[in-house]
């Protein structure tokens, strides 16, 4: 032990000799201090959190961890830099991203049903809404997002039989059924208007910019308008000459592409004129019979994402080429990809039609990454999924599991 008085050591005062506050590192401006520490990787930028106090807080910045978090898988960021989660410290997105990547979760079952459906679901901030049967119910998620509440916060019914699927936009819910109908329903308000649309089941919808685009079974794709004064008006009907199972809307607002069943000669995949209902391009040449499109997704107005029956995941790139993608993941064990959600940056999921596989991708590979079976022993394909930076839902038969990503 030292004698009274003497000098304490830089260890005692909470850091290093160079990190002290007398240092001459302290005497340079902030945005010096930080554009050298730009230049660490994830782990460098670790180690110096561990100096001081000082170094800690200058090292945790967002600035310094967003280059990071773009080159991670899911951390919130798309291909262009928007960031999606803000409001989470963007290290703390990187840390989660690691746990992605190498697959450590919770797995945790938060809703079982006695009869088999095909439900469809959607997120929205603190609310999971999920359809069972011929309703959509709006589910309140934990405040630490393990789990949901046990009973809906809100129920929206319409339909009369089955609701397929349905989209949630600026508070909208616009749903299709198998009744035949399209139901819109205002998520804070009695409001709702429900038209008859097709001769049979309504697979899919989408609605932006308003407009509601629609697909059946009885082989037509139709564009409906909500303008005042013409809610529920058919502005176009599109005859695909084969059953609808997927459809979506170019964030341009300009065009909708159709996932068809593919059994006529024609292709799967076509995209189509918004406001006069034209053919504007087919997408691939060498789709075999029968390789129906189950699920598509739009990452940028050029950018779209395919799954379906023949196994593949295809990513197309419409600037470049509408013959052929630009990438594709085959299924490992030959099972049909019902759907498909990506971060629009690196990161694909999707779900299979046995065992409720759920993989997870990254695009800078050709393998899968990782694979979690949530069905067992009965086999129950993943019908839709979800996920956050820190969760993934993925709704099965007769169940809803969660995937905690937080949980290491």
């Amino acid at each position: 032990m030292g004698r009274k008085g003497s000098p304490r050591s830089p260890q005692a005062e909470g850091g290093s000799r160079a990190a002290s506050p007398s240092s001459p590192l302290w005497a340079l401006p902030e945005e010096l201090l930080l554009l050298i520490c730009s230049y660490l990787d994830a782990q460098a930028l670790g180690r110096l959190a561990q100096v001081c106090r000082r170094l800690r807080f200058l090292s945790s910045r967002d600035v310094l961890w967003r280059r990071i978090a773009r080159g991670c898988l899911n951390s919130g960021f798309t291909q262009l830099g928007t960031d999606l989660a803000a409001g989470i410290p963007v290290k703390e997105r990187v840390k989660v991203s690691q746990n992605w990547r190498h697959g450590r979760c919770r797995r945790d079952t938060v809703l079982k049903w006695k009869c088999n459906l095909m439900p469809w679901m959607e997120l929205d901030g603190e609310y999971l809404y999920l359809s069972q049967a011929e309703n959509i119910q709006a589910y309140h998620l934990c405040a630490e997002g393990t789990g949901l509440q046990c009973h809906p916060q809100a129920i929206f019914s319409g339909h009369q039989e089955d609701v397929c699927r349905f989209v949630l936009v600026n508070s909208h819910i616009v749903s299709g059924g198998g009744d035949g109908s399209i139901v819109l329903h205002k998520i804070h308000g009695s409001y709702s208007v429900k038209f008859s649309a097709h001769e049979q089941e309504v697979n899919c919808v989408d609605f932006q910019g308003g407009l509601i685009v629609s697909g059946s079974r009885d082989r037509t794709a139709k564009v409906w308008s909500l303008s005042a004064g013409r809610v529920g008006q058919c502005l176009h009907t599109v005859q695909t000459e084969d059953r609808v199972w997927s459809i979506a809307i170019s964030p341009l607002l300009s065009s909708f592409v159709t996932g068809t069943a593919c059994c006529g000669h024609t292709s799967p995949l076509r995209i189509w004129d918004l406001e006069s209902g034209q053919l504007l391009t087919c997408l691939g040449t060498d789709f075999h019979r029968g390789a129906g499109v189950l699920d598509v997704f739009y990452e940028t107005p050029s950018l779209l994402l395919s799954c379906g029956y023949d196994t593949y995941i295809r990513y197309w790139d419409i600037r470049t080429s509408t013959r052929k993608c630009v990438q594709e993941w085959e299924e490992p064990h030959d099972s049909a990809l019902y759907c498909i959600r990506s971060d629009k940056n690196h990161m694909i999921a999707s779900g299979s039609s046995y065992y409720g596989v759920v993989r997870l991708w990254d695009k800078r590979q050709t393998q899968c990454l990782q694979s979690f079976h949530l069905s067992s022993p009965t086999s129950s394909p993943v019908y839709c999924l979800r996920f956050s930076t820190t969760h993934l839902y993925a709704a099965l038969a007769s169940a809803l599991h969660v995937l905690d990503f937080t949980a290491s």
